[in-house]
């Protein structure tokens, strides 16, 4: 845990007490924060007061005794409109925070300029943090990883000099972070997600920028027009004279002083002009297609960023071990190789999974985002047969059409039986059943890891498998 100790003597509000929102609870109050707190379910506030934190209405609560509000990441700060708690706030003159400035706060209260590497995006972000970290550790480095990616930020190690916190944030976390100063950040890459939250692609884009421009060192992808534009704008306020440093990254071209994609090999020109080859994902099925080696050029120039010898990342590329529900390998059933990809809630994750592999029987479908998988019809010559489920099953029928052969199967059970039935009679060399929905999950499970969850149990109940 880090112990909020710069909040020691304060009474502040905190709404919402799942996993983030009760961690935090715990460390405000080991630093010495009297912590009033609410939320909307009954269960959570018990396990909140079973923990001695002073559960109570902040509805019926004097909100000038507050310093601050502490808001879970999932309440809406601005959008559809922002939670009655956040206008609680703002009329009685309190911040809004979240559990990420906590950190930021407290270490720079106790551990400035500790090694603290933040990392964002609209897809690939949990797998670039995870690998970041993994190769980190390979090269013996005391690494604390959470944030967006599991473990709440503040239940981590506290920072420190010889330790390094490799965090992902979310642009939820960003927008209630007004500190947000990493050694590291890094922008993935920015697509159409989140809209309801943030209102437009504008906004959404704007939160993102906030961790570049508060990062000493940005590392940011230079393929999509909305990352390209936050580096230029970076670059033009920074200037030549700053200390600060702006490293493209790119999977499409060779870029100077920056780190790119040369097929599966990762090439930098951060200390050579002419280039050096720093990793390579050749071989390595934990992180297959294009989207990985995007993801890997990431992890990759952040560790040659600190001087890491070029084996350490090159070992640390071939034993990364892959994260559940992102492009995961949960079976075979003779040629037919069944891969969990829950993770893909939008038709921009999906298409990553559908370019890495070439005669797929795709499960999809659930709770539909904006645009549903129309951006994905350019890719179904890879598809032998769309196998549809939950809200978005009759939608998505009508974009395939006619020209995509495509059953509507309603349950993810049914879908898979009905997947690996085709497949195993499939002429293929490797037949891929892929579960990579393009949707939420909420229909019909609680979230994506309950889904990929799921597809995994029935996996394992397939005979022979």
């Amino acid at each position: 845990m880090t112990p909020v100790t710069c909040f020691s003597g304060k009474t502040v509000a905190l709404f919402g007490l799942g996993g983030s929102g009760l961690a935090t609870a715990r460390a405000l109050m080991a630093g010495g924060a009297h912590v009033v707190a609410w939320d909307d379910n009954a269960p959570a506030r018990a396990r909140a007061g079973n923990e001695g934190v002073d559960v109570s209405d902040l509805d019926k609560q004097d909100w000038s005794r507050f310093s601050s509000l502490i808001l879970s990441p999932g309440i809406p700060l601005t959008h559809p409109r922002p939670h009655w708690t956040v206008e609680r706030a703002k009329a009685a003159n309190v911040e809004v925070i979240g559990d990420l400035e906590l950190f930021c706060r407290e270490r720079a209260a106790i551990a400035p300029g500790a090694p603290f590497i933040a990392i964002t995006g609209t897809n690939g972000k949990s797998t670039t943090t995870a690998l970041t970290a993994h190769i980190l550790r390979e090269a013996g480095i005391d690494v604390q990883l959470g944030g967006n990616i599991g473990t709440p930020v503040l239940e981590l190690l506290p920072p420190a000099r010889d330790r390094m916190h490799v965090v992902e944030v979310s642009s939820f976390q960003i927008d209630l972070a007004p500190s947000l100063n990493p050694s590291v950040g890094a922008l993935i890459n920015l697509s159409p997600d989140h809209i309801d939250r943030h209102g437009t692609m504008e906004n959404y884009a704007a939160v993102k920028a906030r961790l570049i421009e508060g990062s000493i060192i940005a590392l940011v992808g230079v393929d999509d027009e909305y990352s390209w534009r936050i580096g230029q704008q970076r670059d033009a306020r920074i200037g030549s004279a700053s200390a600060r440093f702006t490293c493209p990254v790119s999977v499409t071209r060779p870029v100077a002083r920056g780190v790119f994609a040369d097929g599966t090999k990762i090439v930098s020109t951060l200390y050579d002009p002419a280039g050096k080859v720093i990793g390579d994902t050749a071989g390595v099925s934990t992180l297959r297609g294009a989207h990985n080696v995007q993801n890997a050029a990431f992890a990759a120039g952040i560790v040659h960023l600190w001087r890491f010898p070029l084996e350490t990342i090159a070992e640390g590329l071939r034993s990364y071990p892959g994260l559940p529900h992102r492009m995961e390998e949960v079976g075979r059933l003779g040629k037919v190789l069944f891969i969990n990809d829950s993770k893909a809630t939008n038709a921009d994750a999906a298409e990553k999974a559908l370019l890495s592999f070439d005669d797929i029987y795709w499960i999809a479908g659930g709770q539909m985002k904006e645009g549903g998988i129309r951006p994905l019809m350019p890719l179904m010559d890879r598809v032998r047969k769309a196998y549809l489920i939950g809200a978005a099953a009759n939608d998505f029928a009508r974009t395939l059409g006619d020209d995509v052969p495509h059953a509507v199967c309603g349950t993810l059970e049914a879908a898979l039986i009905e997947a690996a039935m085709d497949a195993e009679t499939s002429d293929a060399r490797e037949p891929v059943v892929l579960l990579s929905p393009a949707c939420a999950s909420y229909d019909q499970f609680a979230n994506y890891e309950s889904r990929g969850d799921a597809f995994r149990k029935y996996v394992a109940g397939l005979t022979n498998i």
